[in-house]
């Protein structure tokens, strides 16, 4: 079986799944894996990203969207 089929298999499945504390952990897993991923072959950045990412952040900034950085260590520690 090749991955297309296993893919659409498991999402089929998935669309199944009606509790949400499992939903929840594929979530973590699907997150957790990805990262992993991005750490053994990380992909840099195209200028255009980079500035909406800097624009993104100014613009999120001056509506009083940011978090302390308590906040996002306790985030960080629930990933694990």
């Amino acid at each position: 079986m090749d991955i297309q089929v296993r893919k659409l298999n498991f999402v089929q499945e998935f669309l199944r799944v009606a509790d949400e504390e499992l939903v929840s952990k594929l979530e973590n897993i699907l997150q957790v894996e990805r990262r992993k991923q991005l750490e053994k072959d990380p992909v840099p950045m195209t200028i255009e990203e980079f500035k909406r990412k800097v624009e993104e952040s100014e613009n999120d900034f001056l509506n009083g969207r940011e978090n302390d950085a308590k906040i996002l260590l306790k985030q960080i520690d629930s990933w694990k």
